[in-house]
């Protein structure tokens, strides 16, 4: 319905509709044609009748969805916005990070060829040490041939702390040894520089004085030999094995001496290993420990019947069959001294029951 005043048209009914009225201002009311105003009360009725059909439950649900889905779709809008800004974070701090990671994996490249040339620089210092070592060891090796220089050693007292590195130079080396052994190695400086350590020691145990130095002052080099000896597997370096058994062999000619080698729980089974280590050398140096052993009556009190181990003398008994005639000799002759000893057990055994 829309009206208007000052003598204008007044205009009742649907939209385009128009109805002419006068006004009447000095009383407030307005003169309309009946029949207008009966269309306006039915479309009144109607629209009272059919505006609660459309405004009914459902259409208020809806209503009441679209808010809620309005609602929730300016949360989601929120959050997605709140998602974006994360991740352009995220995608910040990922970049950082890249530029952080390829920074340091340039460092550790760099590290790692700064590392290179070290180790290369270390192994250049270490084979320039060997070489010194073996040279000035070999040196060493020479002099110590003449029992004068091995005498001066001794007066000069400096002789303590070389046997002390010359044990610890040969520890290293030998529990560094690889499960193959390259033939090459046994030329390399370190071998040599081994080899002349342990020939001087040889030559030290070979001089009276020396023997008795070694016999009551480094019990730990002595006990280091043997280890070594039973840790270096059959038919590696038997240059190294012979020289620390001549080492053994001349400390035993000291009474003082084979009763400290004898002492070593490891003496015996040293001989079986030695004795099929395969190197007729080794062998035949083991030999020879083994008969300076049987030599001395006060360690065949020590060591008792364990000599007459039967395996110990089928052992000894099969070198006498060796093609090298040193060492078929050696063989000999220790089996005649086991067998000797057998004997004199057995005699003094049969004694000490007669005497029961």
């Amino acid at each position: 319905m829309a009206s208007s005043l000052g003598g204008k048209y007044l205009a009742l009914g649907p939209p385009g509709a128009k109805v002419e009225a006068i006004k009447q201002v000095q009383d407030g009311f307005v003169r309309v044609r009946k029949r207008d105003l009966e269309k306006l009360t039915t479309e009144v009725m109607q629209l009272r009748e059919f505006l609660p059909r459309v405004l009914n439950r459902d259409l208020m649900e809806m209503l009441h969805k679209a808010r809620a889905a309005h609602t929730v779709k300016e949360q989601l809008t929120q959050e997605q916005e709140q998602l974006r800004q994360e991740c352009l974070h995220l995608q910040s701090r990922l970049d950082a990070v890249q530029t952080e990671c390829q920074k340091e994996r340039e460092e550790k490249l760099l590290l790692r060829e700064q590392l290179w040339q070290s180790g290369a620089e270390l192994q250049q210092q270490a084979d320039f040490c060997s070489s010194l070592g073996s040279a000035a060891c070999s040196l060493l090796w020479s002099c110590s041939s003449s029992e004068q220089t091995v005498t001066h050693w001794l007066a000069d007292g400096k002789l303590q702390s070389f046997l002390v590195v010359a044990a610890q130079t040969l520890e290293s080396f030998v529990r560094s040894l690889d499960e193959e052994v390259k033939i090459e190695d046994l030329n390399s400086q370190e071998h040599q520089f081994v080899l002349a350590v342990a020939g001087t020691i040889t030559n030290i145990a070979a001089v009276t004085c020396g023997r008795d130095f070694l016999s009551s002052s480094t019990h730990g080099l002595l006990d280091t030999l043997m280890k070594l000896l039973e840790l270096m597997r059959p038919g590696v370096f038997p240059k190294l094995k012979v020289l620390m058994l001549m080492a053994l062999y001349n400390v035993s000619i000291s009474i003082k001496g084979l009763k400290l080698i004898s002492e070593n729980p490891g003496l015996l089974p040293l001989f079986w290993t030695l004795l099929d280590d395969g190197d007729w050398e080794v062998c035949l140096h083991s030999l020879r420990l083994l008969q300076s052993v049987l030599l001395e009556e006060e360690v065949l009190l020590l060591l008792g019947s364990s000599l007459l181990d039967p395996d110990l003398q089928a052992r000894v008994s099969q070198l006498t069959s060796s093609v090298q005639p040193t060492l078929r000799l050696a063989a000999q002759q220790t089996l005649e001294d086991l067998r000797a000893l057998q004997q004199v057990q057995h005699v003094s055994k049969h004694r000490s029951s007669t005497e029961h």
